[in-house]
């Protein structure tokens, strides 16, 4: 039995999603957490890195990964004949 269309483009966002998702996981977590004292070792803007990610960068990464969300979906959109 062949997937529909519909199934298709959610099987194709959730995948965006996941990864994207990642990511953020990524950039948040284990960068501003789980690793913050070995990335402290190395400066970015005259702060330490791991604390950079923790307070800025993770959320810089989220707005980014906002964006790239956008883009990606209407290309999709385009793909699935969903931007009418």
């Amino acid at each position: 039995m062949p997937i529909n269309k519909s199934k298709k483009y959610w099987k194709k966002n959730l995948k965006y999603l996941t990864i994207l998702l990642s990511v953020w996981f990524l950039a948040s977590f284990v960068f501003g957490i789980l690793l913050v004292d070995e990335l402290n070792a190395i400066r970015f803007g005259g702060f330490k890195l791991g604390f950079w990610f923790a307070q800025q960068g993770s959320i810089y990464v989220f707005v980014i990964l906002i964006f790239i969300y956008i883009k990606l979906m209407n290309s999709l959109d385009k793909e699935f004949g969903y931007n009418k």
